[in-house]
Order: structure tokens, then sequence, then C-alpha cells
């Protein structure tokens, strides 16, 4: 019984190691050379000038929140697009699945629409 979970343990031996071995690597050849230009702290390439506890525009949020709703309609999309051949055999289905998967779409472009026009798309 146990040695059919042996593939399974050699996977995870060799994902561990394939984990640890670049970084074990870069410690052991990377040059050690710290100076205070290099233990500096920066933020995106030049020197900080503000608080950390700036605020940030809530537009920024409120894109990425819309972003991560409208690409999850993919993963419902996806799964329903792949068995839409056997949607369209089944004659029972046929017109309910399709239909159901107009109004999903139907709902998603309404969202959108509503976003677009409360301008919640717009960057200044």
């Amino acid at each position: 019984m146990l040695e059919n979970y042996f593939p399974i343990l050699v996977f995870i031996l060799i994902g561990i190691v394939f984990g640890f071995a670049p970084v074990i690597t870069g410690m052991i050849v990377a040059p050690h050379r710290p100076d205070s230009e290099k233990l500096s702290p920066y933020e995106c390439g030049f020197e900080a000038f503000e608080d950390a506890r700036m605020k940030f525009d809530v537009r920024y949020y409120l894109i990425a929140i819309l972003f991560i709703l409208f690409d999850l309609e993919v993963a419902f999309l996806v799964p329903w697009a792949s068995i839409f051949k056997e949607i369209v055999q089944t004659d029972s289905v046929k017109l309910f699945g399709f239909v159901e998967m107009l109004v999903f779409i139907l709902i998603l472009v309404v969202g959108y629409v509503y976003a677009w026009v409360k301008g919640a798309l717009d960057w200044e």
C-alpha cells in the first residue's frame, strides 16, 4: 500500500531540491560586498522622500477590484466552453445551457457598463 505513495514522495523531494538549490547556490556563488549604498532604503530605484504611510488614491484599488471581478468571469466561462459540445448534443439541455450563459454574460455586461458610466474606469 505504501509503495503507491512513493512517486508522491519523490515528487515532493524533487520540488524541495528545485526550490532550495538556486537559493543555496546564490548564497555560495554570489559576492558578499555590502556597502552603505547597497544597504540604504529605496523605492522604485530612487531615494525615499515621503512617509511610508502616505495615502493612495482609492481609484487604484477600485481598478484592481474591477479587474479581479471581470477576470473571474473566465473561471466560469472556461468550464462552460469546455463542455459546450456536450451541452449542444443533449436535446434537453441544449437551449437551457446556452440561454443560461447568455444571462450570465448579460449580467457581466450590465455591470461593466454601469462601472463605465459611473466613471470607475476613468483614470485622470
